[in-house]
């Protein structure tokens, strides 16, 4: 047997290792730290340089990068939250449209646009009343989950996107840029399996002055993640500067106090976030002192199977077992050592089917919140979506065949 294929089983076990230690309910960060000692065991890696990994890890600007962007992301939702501005947008968008159809889906997405959990239950009241008796408990409960994570599919707010791009080196703009098409998709399939069954129209008619009022009252409580976003894709700012200059603003414009800022750094210092980031930024440079990634391509090019189809699986199936953030941050480098040549349409790929399985798996948080919201389950909600999520995997695997014919 080659020494490439002993690398590739021993790789093997130590993924099974993350996966049986999840299935066991074992916090993830423990989980990669259990992955990380069987990696170091297996591939007989040294105390000395074991212990120069984790220095280099904590010393490194890349890792120290995303734990500030992680915090000043958090901190902002913190402010926005105090002041009610998502809730305010859905509201907005009522004002201006009166059509269910918008409600159950744009709300959701707009109240998406930074990550929170709790959000979930204001989606779920939003979908619930837009839905009325048109979708059972089980559409519902799908329909709210789908629409509420889209904008977890490509935003630079996310840690997914924000882990993943800073470790394949892909520039976000791109990958925002490169997103835009899917989102139609994206939004389009959800529209076809459950939207159109919804009445298309509330009661209520709205005149011009009502609609010109409600959009400058929902970009008025939307403007900090909208401004985020034109500061990374026009001025090509980094998403922590970026979001620096928004949180500044936002400061003053909110009308926030010097006694503020101790209540909003404590509740925004998430620690179980910041250590799951470090274990998984240990076991990715731990790989990589082992020497296994520069098998990875040898080990490919044997295979009958393409490397691009061997990663759509890996990071679809990887994520419904153990969440996006872990697989995102496990296997970027293992996918960009095995096809180089990917650049932003890989992680656009990647990360699209890790934001489809994200939809129907047991370790996403939001859908167990939804689940309980609508006394639906688990189970039957990933039913619902799975054909659209097996489509959108699909789709976006011929839309990275056709982004590579131009780029």
């Amino acid at each position: 047997m080659s020494s490439t294929v002993i690398s590739m089983l021993k790789l093997a076990v130590v993924f099974a290792a993350v996966i049986v230690a999840m299935s066991l309910k074992v916090k993830l960060a423990v989980s990669v730290a259990v992955a990380s000692v069987i990696c170091v065991l297996l591939f007989q890696l040294s105390l000395s340089d074991t212990i120069n990994v984790i220095v280099d890890v904590l010393t490194s600007k890349d890792f120290l990068l995303v734990i500030r962007i992680l915090y000043c992301i958090t901190f902002l939702q913190r402010m926005l939250e105090s002041r009610n501005q998502l809730k305010l947008a859905q509201q907005d968008l009522d004002n201006i449209f009166h059509n269910r159809r918008i409600n159950a889906t744009v709300a959701p997405i707009l109240i998406g646009l930074l990550p929170s959990p709790a959000a979930a239950i204001i989606c779920g009241e939003i979908v619930s009343d837009a839905a009325g008796d048109a979708l059972d408990k089980n559409e519902k409960a799908a329909v709210t989950s789908y629409y509420r994570h889209i904008p977890e599919s490509f935003l630079p707010t996310y840690s997914a996107v924000i882990i993943m791009a800073s470790i394949s080196r892909v520039p976000v703009g791109s990958f925002v840029l490169g997103m835009l098409p899917l989102i139609a998709v994206m939004y389009l399939l959800g529209y076809v399996f459950y939207i159109k069954k919804i009445p298309h129209s509330g009661n209520v008619s709205t005149d011009a002055g009502t609609v010109i009022k409600g959009l400058i009252d929902l970009f008025k409580h939307l403007w900090t993640i909208i401004a985020i976003v034109v500061l990374i894709m026009l001025f090509k700012l980094s998403t922590l500067t970026a979001t620096l200059i928004i949180l500044a603003l936002a400061w003053f414009f909110y009308s926030f106090k010097p006694d503020d800022r101790l209540p909003l750094a404590k509740r925004s210092l998430d620690v179980s976030l910041m250590t799951v980031t470090f274990a998984v930024y240990v076991f990715k440079e731990i790989l990589s002192a082992t020497g296994v990634i520069k098998d990875i391509p040898v080990f490919f090019s044997s295979l009958s199977i393409p490397p691009l189809y061997v990663f759509v699986l890996m990071f679809f199936v990887g994520t419904v077992v153990l969440g996006s953030k872990a697989i995102v941050t496990i296997c970027t480098p293992l996918a960009f050592a095995a096809i180089p040549q990917g650049g932003w349409p890989l992680m656009v790929l990647l990360h699209t089917c890790a934001y489809a399985a994200m939809q129907i798996s047991p370790t996403h948080v939001c859908m167990v919140i939804i689940a309980d919201y609508f006394k639906s389950t688990l189970g039957a909600m990933s039913r619902k979506l799975l054909a659209i999520v097996l489509l959108l995997v699909v789709i976006s695997t011929g839309y990275y065949h056709l982004l590579k014919l131009f780029f």
